[in-house]
């Protein structure tokens, strides 16, 4: 059975691609993917069965070997820390809040703060997938 890694899969269109141990890359539809898994990360360790496709090789019956661990699991805040970080934001998103409740947008330097501030703790939170 051949192996390789997840490329990268976009489950908006529905495939992706594999690099397989043996050399080349090998498409990867949705359809093949395990039941109850809609999504994979990139590195996730795959085996899985080769057939030909339309386009060339296409992967069949896939098994996750390994998942890719995220780095931010790995390194997510404490929950402590968490909560002291949630409790600012809140203070942000209503402080922006009102502006816009006066119907103006949040200064310049308070809406980038709030955003990369958004991205951050979205990070923090965005740690199970369905897969890898």
């Amino acid at each position: 059975m051949p192996t390789g890694k997840v490329k990268w899969f976009d489950p908006r269109r529905g495939y992706g691609f594999i690099s397989s141990d043996d050399g080349g890359d090998v498409y990867l539809p949705a359809s093949s993917l395990p039941s109850g898994v809609s999504t994979l990360r990139s590195g996730t360790r795959v085996d899985f069965s080769e057939v030909d496709g339309r386009r060339g090789p296409e992967a069949m019956d896939l098994t996750i070997t390994e998942p890719r661990h995220s780095v931010v699991a790995a390194t997510r805040p404490k929950p402590d820390d968490m909560a002291a970080i949630i409790e600012d934001l809140i203070k942000l998103l209503d402080s922006a809040g009102n502006s816009l409740r006066h119907r103006h947008y949040p200064p310049m330097k308070e809406s980038r703060k709030l955003a990369a501030m958004l991205r951050a703790v979205a990070d923090d939170f965005d740690v199970h997938g369905n897969a890898a």
